[in-house]
């Protein structure tokens, strides 16, 4: 059956969404069509402001609408621990799990010769900055349990462990080859009690 044009236009936008597959778009779209005005409105508005708004913390790269960030400018953080994950989801599930009160990093990837992602292509230098003035005591690495987290765990373990400072890796109760955003606050809250030296 021909949808009318901008329905049509409408559902391949919404396709193109991760997970999002021709029948959950076709259900979003008609979804969006049968809503009051000012939900569509709101929901575009919404839309807008978070790709005007959002920008990367000046500190630790999260994303944030403030710089910086609520935790790092947040007085009660340990600032002695830095927990560096991959992307910014990931940190969402570290602070949902409740078991850290330290700082983050966020890298933006990690290391994937097969990709050309190397480690000037992550926010690897500004990493190595914030440890200047001596405050930081321990890098807990939560990348991702495959094959480019464990890599980037692994290069990152080499490069600090000779500034003489406590490098720890997350437990791996999280199945190898998943991803940190999909395991529930208990596995991760878990994952961290159980960190290991590198």
């Amino acid at each position: 059956m021909q949808l009318a044009a901008p329905l049509e236009r409408l559902i391949e936008r919404l396709r193109a969404l991760p997970g999002v597959g021709q029948k959950s778009a076709q259900r979003m779209a008609f979804h969006i069509l049968r809503s009051p005005d000012a939900d569509v409105r709101a929901l575009a508005a919404a839309i807008v402001e978070v790709k005007e708004r959002i920008r990367l913390c000046g500190v630790c790269y999260n994303i944030t609408d403030v710089d910086p960030c609520l935790v790092c400018s947040d007085a009660s953080r340990d600032r002695a621990a830095i927990c560096v994950v991959e992307e910014p989801h990931n940190v969402v599930a570290i602070e949902k799990s409740g078991g850290f009160r330290g700082l983050y990093h966020v890298l933006h990837g990690s290391l994937s010769p097969l990709k050309g992602i190397g480690p000037d292509d992550l926010k690897i230098p500004a990493l190595l900055e914030r440890l200047r003035d001596g405050t930081v005591k321990e890098i807990i690495l939560a990348t991702n349990p495959n094959v480019e987290g464990e890599a980037t765990a692994v290069y990152l373990s080499r490069l600090l462990k000779p500034l003489g400072l406590k490098v720890t890796r997350i437990a791996l109760g999280l199945p190898v080859g998943s991803e940190l955003e999909y395991a529930d606050e208990v596995t991760v809250g878990k994952a961290l009690e159980g960190r290991r030296e590198l």
